[in-house]
């Protein structure tokens, strides 16, 4: 049968890699291959070329999949029709409206349902009570489909034990198959708060899991969530550090109150996916070789890590945001293809408001054509011995474990985090990023790159009218909890992890503009012929539309100074910007500076790197966009 296959390498003639290298250093002008190594935000080295050294398989120090310590996954073949969770969020205040959105996503393939709670009603279905949730999970069957929270603002514990009373009024109780993702640090890490304390708040914990987990063998009990660190702008390494360090914190803490060893496999950890799917996959690699670490230390039983992939947040844009359906695709890719266990997508509209039915569908289907038309699933382990991302998970691991052993050295997560060290570092990561977002040497399609000032904008749902409610009923905690627990000291206090949209920054530019009473505008002054000048014109334009500004220019390219200084009269802008050929800048540019200034111009731009009398600034790639287009708007009196 070998015989058969169509041998597609066989109409180029074979070459060595010294030829092949011998090219690249052709095209790259003598500068090496070296020359177009990438560092990511952690400072680890992208290298365009990865070898059979780089990670040597022979050895294969990664066991197999589906077998201890599980780094390839917990299982050598994965089910044929569900390889992995499909888990959708419902965030609809309403707990009328989140049970008739449940529902219909079930019957359309959705496989777990996550509620994130949220007291106010701001960020979150509003449960409060058991009638509440009765409300929001009427009509469904936690034995076949699970049911999840997410604690937005709380640690869990509370919460928790109200689903678990709902579980009670089931027909089969223990068969119930819950996540309660209780997370006390991870509630610290997000709101900067722990009211009671640490030592309070992890007795709660405690009692409420071993009572929880007794009610219901099959349900998970803790997550440990390090997404908030991707949400506020950290870089992978401190992501994955925030997952060990916050599962050994919240161990630590529960030694000699729990079964440690019998709560580990109940443990499941969630972490953020942004659009670099093969960075993403490293990511996931990673983490499993973490815990498999930790576990070892600890002297516990090898166990399979329960991973939960969540598209980023950060990632989607208000602007254009149809092209976050490409984003949360890439995410998705990464977490089937790296072996998540369980799959959240957000919808494409999330930054925009409460997404309606499209947005909740393109999220689940995203999934299913994942999973039943491309088949991503059927494989295990697909990338396993993969040069890059075998090599780049090893240094994302190292990487994250010398941040973890900073935060041991600090006194373990919670003490870092409570005395704000962890914070700063997340915040010299989130400063660097911006710096090169402001740069576009990180570009937002459709925001700092391609924007549409004429776009269509998504749906989002009606939000209505919410009245915030004080918190979530302790009935539940009541029934399930009769241990004597500690007395509340002070609340745990620390400063909150802030989240942000890598777009926000352009996008207030665009609001800003948006909200002028007619739109902003810029003068393009063109020096020379089409051909000269259109390349730097467009880029300009491309440029200033960033910040939510028109580019307007004349029909016929201005012959002299002087019909340049007539026809940016006549547009009606007060900024302009030269565009054209460095060979006629020398020649045309200042002249034609002077003369735009003299009709008025504030300020006058130069694309390109020419400087000279009445050239005010210049852009070009790599300048400080956002900069540039800040000091547009308040030349034209923009108000921010």
């Amino acid at each position: 049968m070998a015989d058969d296959l169509l041998p597609l390498s066989s109409g180029f003639p074979d070459a060595t890699e010294a030829e092949w290298l011998a090219s690249v250093d052709k095209v790259l002008k003598g500068r090496g291959i070296d020359s177009i190594t990438r560092k990511t935000v952690d400072g680890l080295e992208i290298h365009p070329l990865y070898r059979e050294s780089d990670f040597p398989a022979a050895t294969d120090p990664l066991g197999a999949p589906g077998a201890a310590p599980y780094l390839r996954g917990p299982t050598a073949a994965p089910d044929r029709f569900a390889p992995w969770d499909i888990r959708q969020a419902f965030a609809h205040p309403s707990p009328v409206t989140t049970n008739e959105e449940i529902l219909r996503d079930l019957e359309r393939g959705v496989m777990s349902v996550e509620l994130k709670l949220d007291c106010t009603g701001a960020n979150g279905v509003q449960i409060t009570t058991l009638e509440d949730l009765r409300t929001a999970l009427k009509g469904l069957r936690a034995d076949i489909a699970p049911i999840a929270l997410d604690h937005g603002a709380g640690s869990g514990v509370t919460a928790a034990t109200l689903l678990g009373l709902w579980g009670q009024e089931q027909d089969t109780p223990a068969s119930q198959k819950f996540d309660f993702n209780m997370d006390p640090l991870g509630c610290l890490a997000r709101t900067g708060k722990l009211s009671g304390g640490l030592n309070a708040t992890f007795a709660r914990l405690s009692a409420a899991a071993n009572s929880l987990g007794d009610a219901y063998p099959e349900a998970g009990l803790i997550r440990i969530d390090a997404r908030m660190v991707h949400e506020a702008g950290g870089s992978d390494a401190q992501e994955l550090a925030t997952l060990i360090a916050s599962a050994v914190d919240t161990l630590r803490r529960l030694d000699n109150r729990a079964d440690i060893s019998a709560l580990v496999p109940r443990m499941s950890f969630a972490i953020a996916l942004d659009s670099n799917y093969g960075l993403g996959v490293a990511k996931l690699r990673a983490a499993r070789r973490l815990w498999a670490r930790i576990l070892d230390a600890m002297e516990l039983q090898p166990v399979p890590m329960r991973l939960q992939a969540v598209s980023s947040g950060r990632i989607l844009s208000r602007y254009d945001a149809w092209t976050n359906m490409l984003r949360t695709t890439a995410a998705a890719f990464a977490g089937a293809v790296g072996g998540a266990d369980i799959l959240t997508i957000r919808p494409f509209n999330e930054a925009l408001g409460i997404p309606e039915g499209l947005g909740r569908r393109i999220a689940r289907n995203t999934q299913l054509i994942a999973m039943e038309e491309s088949q991503l699933g059927r494989v295990a382990d697909p990338t396993g011995g993969a040069w890059f991302t075998e090599t780049f998970a090893d240094d994302l691991a190292e990487a994250a474990w010398k941040e973890f052993q900073t935060l041991e050295a600090e006194g373990g997560y919670a003490d870092s985090l409570i005395a704000g060290s962890f914070q700063k570092r997340i915040a010299e990561k989130r400063e660097a990023r911006a710096k090169d977002i402001a740069k576009r040497k990180v570009p937002i399609t459709g925001v700092s790159e391609f924007p549409l000032l004429d776009e269509i904008a998504a749906p989002v749902a009606d939000a209505p009218s919410v009245t915030p409610k004080d918190g979530i009923s302790n009935e539940g905690f009541a029934r399930f909890v009769t241990a004597d627990l500690p007395a509340d000291e002070a609340d745990a206090t620390a400063e909150a992890l802030p989240r942000i949209r890598l777009a926000e920054d352009y996008e207030a530019l665009r609001d800003a503009a948006s909200a002028a009473p007619k739109r902003p505008s810029i003068f393009l002054a063109t020096l020379g012929p089409l051909a000269e000048h259109n390349a730097r014109a467009d880029f300009a334009r491309n440029l200033f539309a960033a910040g939510g500004l028109e580019a307007t220019q004349p029909p016929v390219p201005p012959q002299s100074p002087s019909e340049a200084a007539a026809a940016f009269k006549a547009s009606g802008s007060k900024i302009a910007c030269i565009c054209g050929a460095d060979a006629r800048y020398e020649d045309e540019a200042v002249e034609t500076a002077k003369a735009l200034k003299a009709a008025g111009a504030l300020h006058v731009w130069l694309a390109g790197k020419f400087e000279g009398d009445s050239i005010d600034s210049n852009i070009f790639m790599g300048c400080d966009v956002l900069h540039t287009l800040k000091l547009a708007h308040a030349n034209l009196g923009v108000a921010q």
